[in-house]
């Protein structure tokens, strides 16, 4: 069995099931799949989508639903506040899932919702991780995410080190449950330093510093463009802000990603999003 979660809310279903759909296409076995879907405030109109994907493709879907996990109270309290409109609370649905998971899940691989697979997951899932906790590519603009503005020194990393993506990481679960995130943080740092954190994703390299594995970037290629398709990634991510199913994006595989998500949901999608645009407006207006 292949295990993969992703974690979403209803604004990202259609991305979610063009990733999984993905992974189905692409793989050699995909009765073999288990997704585990970490979802918040999913309509049902939009879990009949996700399910399709267990219907046409023969893979199982664990659906955890986040609303009455009380997970983005006080448990995220003292994680930095969201102050980005392209992350949401969500993102750390990940930190959790040690609790969420099935307990005799082993290894896992998280993928995030906005990542197109072109090449058998399966060859990713089974890597030797030498004992690591986690398997993951090297985050491309590192430096600043690492320290920011005018790349200021912080306490918590060094620029001379390693710093990773966490949007495709292969995770051993039991190294995984083995950590508090939020523990973990209150005992090591101020607040002060934990505010200055890129969300779940310093969290992630800090807790587990010196125990990941370093993936080739195919296997994560970050903010693809159409030049990088001559370079045949095994996964894309769309990791910027052109996102695929933007009408203005220029990105790699764009064509490909709209039948991949498949016509019916691309354009159910683009229309949901303009619907959203149109009452924000008409609230600030």
């Amino acid at each position: 069995m292949i295990d993969i979660a992703l974690a979403f809310d209803d604004g990202f279903w259609a991305p979610a099931y063009a990733s999984m759909r993905s992974v189905c296409l692409t793989t050699k076995h995909p009765e073999r799949l288990r997704f585990h879907l970490l979802t918040l405030g999913l309509s049902a109109e939009h879990r009949a989508a996700i399910d399709s994907i267990g219907t046409d493709h023969g893979a199982a879907l664990n659906h955890i639903a986040l609303d009455d996990q009380g997970l983005f109270g006080d448990r995220i309290a003292s994680f930095p506040t969201i102050r980005m409109r392209r992350f949401r609370p969500v993102i750390y649905a990940r930190l959790f899932m040690g609790e969420l998971l099935p307990a005799d899940i082993e290894r896992v691989l998280y993928l995030d919702s906005d990542i197109f697979v072109r090449s058998p997951i399966e060859q990713l899932f089974h890597i030797d991780m030498g004992g690591k906790a986690i398997a993951a590519a090297l985050q491309p603009d590192r430096l600043h995410c690492i320290s920011g503005t005018d790349l200021r020194t912080r306490n918590a990393f060094s620029m001379a080190e390693p710093y990773f993506n966490s949007g495709v990481m292969l995770i051993d679960m039991a190294q995984y449950r083995g950590v508090d995130f939020a523990a973990m943080l209150r005992d090591s740092l101020p607040q002060s330093e934990i505010d200055m954190f890129y969300y779940d994703q310093d969290i992630i390299n800090f807790a587990f510093k010196g125990r990941i594995l370093e993936l080739g970037y195919r296997w994560n290629l970050q903010n693809p463009e159409p030049a990088h398709e001559i370079l045949d990634p095994h996964i894309l991510h769309y990791s910027a802000n052109p996102k695929p199913w933007f009408i203005w994006s220029r990105v790699a595989f764009k064509r490909t990603y709209r039948h991949l998500m498949t016509n019916r949901y691309f354009y159910q999608y683009r229309r949901e999003r303009m619907a959203g645009l149109l009452r924000r407006w008409l609230r600030l207006a």
